[in-house]
C-alpha cells in the first residue's frame, strides 16, 4: 500500500530523513521505534506531505504522491493524526467529529459516530462537551476518531500512548488491535516497545534519519544489541 523510497527531508538546512527507504503492505501494523529526535515525526509529516522531501518518493497505492498538498493526500485515502493532537477546542466532540467527515472508500473500513462511540465510550458519554474540557487522554481518543471519520485507507499514529494514563493506553492498544480485525493499514510512531510489540506486526527502527532495523518483534527480541544501540535511553 505505501512505499518510501529514497527519502530526504530537511528542516531548513538540518537534515532529517536520509534516504530512507521501507514498504507497508495492505493490512499492516507497521512501528516507528526510535529515540526523541530520531526522525519519526518528519517520516510522518514527509508521508502525509506537511514536510515535502528535497529527494524520493513516497508512493501511495502505486502513485507517487511526493509534491502533492496536504490536503490531497489527504482525500486519497491517508489519515494522520499528530502527536499534539490540534482539535478544535472551542466545538464540542460531535462537531469535531463532523469536521472529520469523508466518503467511504472502496476497500476500507467504514466509520460511523456510533460505530467511534462504541469504541470510545468516554467520547460518547460526553458528546456535547467542548475539546477543551476534555482530559489529555480523551483528546487523543477525538483525534483518533475524528481522523477516522473520513474513513482513510492508512492510518498515520504518531505516539499515541505519549502522556497518557496507563488505563488510557490500554484502551490504545486494543483499539489499534480493532482496527487491524477491520482491515485498516496502520503506521505508528512510538518510544513504548512494549506497547508496540502488542499493536504491531513489524518493527522498523529509526536512528538519525537512518533506518537500523527492519523486521519482525520475534527477530528485535532475538537482537538485543540492536536495542541497547537504538532503542535504551
Amino acid at each position: 500500500m505505501l512505499e518510501v523510497s529514497g527519502l530526504n527531508s530537511f528542516y531548513g538546512k538540518a537534515h532529517i530523513l536520509n534516504d530512507l527507504s521501507f514498504t507497508v503492505g495492505r493490512g499492516e501494523v507497521v512501528a516507528l521505534l526510535g529515540r526523541n529526535g530520531a526522525g519519526k515525526t518528519t517520516t510522518m509529516k514527509s508521508i502525509m506531505q506537511l514536510v515535502h522531501p528535497k529527494s524520493g518518493a513516497v508512493t501511495f497505492e502505486g502513485k507517487d504522491i511526493a509534491g502533492y498538498s496536504a490536503h490531497r493526500v489527504a482525500r486519497m485515502g491517508i489519515g494522520y493524526v499528530p502527536e499534539e493532537r490540534r482539535i478544535f477546542t472551542d466545538l464540542t466532540i460531535l462537531e469535531n467529529l463532523e469536521v472529520g467527515r469523508q466518503k467511504p472508500r472502496e476497500d476500507a473500513p467504514v466509520w460511523t459516530v456510533d460505530a467511534l462511540f462504541e469504541i470510545f465510550p468516554n467520547l460518547s458519554e460526553r458528546r456535547n462537551n467542548r475539546g477543551k474540557a476534555m482530559s489529555g487522554g480523551e483528546q487523543q481518543m477525538l483525534t483518533i476518531a475524528r481522523t477516522l471519520m473520513g474513513n482513510p485507507k492508512l492510518l498515520l499514529l504518531d505516539e499515541p500512548s505519549e502522556g497518557i494514563a496507563p488505563v488510557i493506553v490500554e484502551q490504545m492498544a486494543k483499539t489499534i488491535l480493532r482496527f487491524k480485525r477491520e482491515g485498516l493499514t496502520v503506521v505508528i510512531s512510538e518510544q513504548n516497545l512494549h506497547f508496540a510489540g502488542i499493536v504491531a506486526d513489524r518493527a522498523i527502527i529509526i536512528e538519525s534519519g537512518v533506518k537500523k532495523f527492519d523486521g519482525s518483534f520475534s527477530e528485535l527480541e532475538k537482537s538485543p544489541e540492536i536495542r541497547d544501540a537504538y532503542l535504551s535511553v
